[in-house]
């Protein structure tokens, strides 16, 4: 059985069975937080739990490595959304420790691109269009410099309320313990 078929099987099987109704919520954070945060597989369940997080209680944004690249990206929108329209008071930026962006090799990465059946005139063409690929692959040496980065560009974005506390933790994938590398409510 394809994946595709195994999930939408087990779906009617979720919603006949109504077993939707204990995440019933509403869409506003009951803890008024965003929190952008890396797409690891091992913190889909343990950040949430690590910080005393349930369903409904926080925005989530999750993408490679918690960096926020780009001030006017689809990141800095999303945070911008939850604090404008949907009650959130407060900015969590949380990376990880053995972060896969922290090893990322663009030549290699553009070499998979490659095998995969991406051509060189497709590669050069985007070169040549002024985006600097190994730069936009690259990854960070520090998750924690990386952390500071996205929690300065959130704290000096022209858009976001100065009053909003930006705060930057790093959390260890194994054990959830939570390090500090920027307190928001200390400008």
């Amino acid at each position: 059985m394809k994946l595709l078929n195994e999930i939408l099987n087990y779906n009617s099987s979720f919603i006949e069975e109504k077993a939707y109704e204990p995440y019933k919520t509403s869409n506003l954070p009951d803890k008024r937080m965003v929190v952008v945060s890396c797409m690891d597989t091992r913190l889909v369940e343990l950040l949430p739990r690590s910080m005393n997080l349930r369903n409904g209680d926080f925005k989530l944004i999750k993408n490679a490595g918690a960096v926020i690249s780009h001030p006017f990206g689809s990141v800095m929108r999303s945070i911008l959304v939850a604090v404008y329209e949907l009650n959130a008071d407060e900015v969590f930026v949380i990376g990880h420790h053995q972060c896969g962006m922290s090893s990322i090799e663009p030549e290699k990465m553009i070499g998979h691109f490659k095998e995969r059946g991406i051509s060189e005139d497709t590669i050069n063409t985007l070169k040549h269009s002024g985006l600097d690929l190994e730069k936009w692959l690259s990854g960070f040496d520090s998750v924690e410099e990386s952390v500071q980065n996205s929690v300065d560009m959130v704290r000096n974005h022209p858009l976001l309320p100065n009053d909003t506390p930006v705060h930057g933790l790093v959390i260890a994938p194994d054990t959830g313990k939570l390090d500090l590398v920027v307190d928001g409510y200390e400008k």
